[in-house]
């Protein structure tokens, strides 16, 4: 998909003095705010930017402070599991 963002050119202009690559900081934003939003998976995140791992994915997330974002249900599978494990 391709999107296509329409700033004034004022606007335009002091944010690109912010970035050294505006589209690319545009596209990391709307991943981090995807995954804070629970729109986009981690997986989703690295496949949308291209990295090659999760631990990738998950440092980037991390940089950005969204990483890790628990819920109470995971939270709950978790200690299950570890209450699995330690029965075993």
């Amino acid at each position: 998909m391709t999107l296509t963002l329409q700033l004034p050119d004022r606007a335009a202009a002091l944010k690109q003095g912010a970035w050294d690559d505006l589209p690319r900081a545009t596209l990391e934003s709307l991943a981090v705010e995807g995954y804070r939003s629970g729109r986009l998976s981690c997986a989703e995140v690295g496949e949308v930017l291209g990295h090659a791992s999760r631990m990738e994915t998950e440092d980037f997330l991390a940089g950005h402070g969204a990483w890790p974002a628990p819920t109470p249900e995971k939270f709950d599978s978790d200690l299950a599991t570890l209450d699995r494990l330690r029965d075993t």
